[in-house]
């Protein structure tokens, strides 16, 4: 069973990332990048990590893209790398080439630009090995 953490601070988004991720394992929420950083950090202590986040840029108290630079710190401070890091999907509104480099260089697995579509979504999931199911995009 995946375990996934949202970092949404729109209700909507949030609700509707929870509606397509539910079916697939335990779903849980951030506000904003601070709070991500220190669910993931707790969970991580707990020998509960997390397998999947999807993580909107626009947070606040922290963006995004600084929660993924902190969340890649802590998974190096406790000696996890590279293909054991958490998968991390940022899911956002901002769909310019410096804000998409930016989180890929920091780390993120994929990117998808609002409204989050649920066969887009389960797709990137699969892909990164979460689940395995054929999806009919027909």
């Amino acid at each position: 069973m995946m375990r996934c953490l949202i970092v949404e601070d729109d209700f909507s988004s949030r609700k509707l990332l929870q509606i397509h991720l539910s079916k697939f394992g335990d779903c849980f929420v951030a506000v904003n990048g601070y709070e991500a950083v220190e669910t993931f950090r707790e969970e991580l202590e707990n020998k509960e990590p997390y397998d999947l986040i999807c993580l909107d840029i626009m947070t606040p108290a922290m963006n995004g893209q600084k929660a993924l630079k902190e969340i890649r710190q802590v998974e190096a401070e406790h000696g996890i790398k590279e293909l054991d890091c958490v998968k991390v999907i940022m899911t956002t509104s901002l769909d310019d080439s410096k804000n998409i480099m930016s989180a890929f260089k920091t780390g993120c697995e994929a990117y998808i630009v609002k409204p989050v579509e649920k066969d887009k979504l389960l797709k990137e999931i699969m892909n990164l090995g979460l689940i395995k199911f054929e999806l009919n995009l027909n």
